[in-house]
């Protein structure tokens, strides 16, 4: 049994609690446990999963936000550097699910946040357990 840690940016209370209802599901389902961590926005969570990694108490990681297109550039550097953060911490080995939502609209992110649509807070936690099971066959 596998201890995940999903890493939340509470920005969305309603998207944001059904990213994690479908990520523990997912887990859940596949026989782990899942803790949550909340972190301000999208950007700390990379810096948080790396601390988190430090301690040894997690087998994988799932992020989860929602960033919502709006008037100014902030959301491309928010959308930008919260993925190449959480690449850069795959790239060294870490397993991870990416749910951080980027959308056009609340709406899109409704969609893909409900575990009844497209779940994609269930897809981050099987994506994090897919690695995860990499890691321990090559690892």
């Amino acid at each position: 049994m596998a201890t995940i840690l999903i890493v939340e940016a509470r920005f969305y209370d309603h998207l944001n609690d059904m990213l994690i209802a479908g990520a523990r599901a997912a887990i859940e389902s596949a026989g782990h446990t899942a803790e949550v961590v909340t972190v301000p926005g999208a950007l700390e969570i990379p810096g948080a999963i790396a601390l988190a990694a430090e301690t040894g108490d997690y087998d994988a990681y799932v992020a989860i936000g929602v960033v919502i297109r709006g008037e100014t550039y902030h959301f491309e550097i928010v959308a930008n550097e919260s993925a190449r953060g959480i690449m850069a911490l795959t790239m060294d080995g870490l397993p991870i699910g990416n749910g951080i939502l980027t959308t056009e609209d609340e709406a899109q992110a409704i969609r893909r946040a409900d575990p009844e649509q497209l779940n994609k807070g269930g897809g981050a936690a099987e994506a994090a357990l897919a690695m995860l099971k990499l890691r321990q066959r090559w690892g």
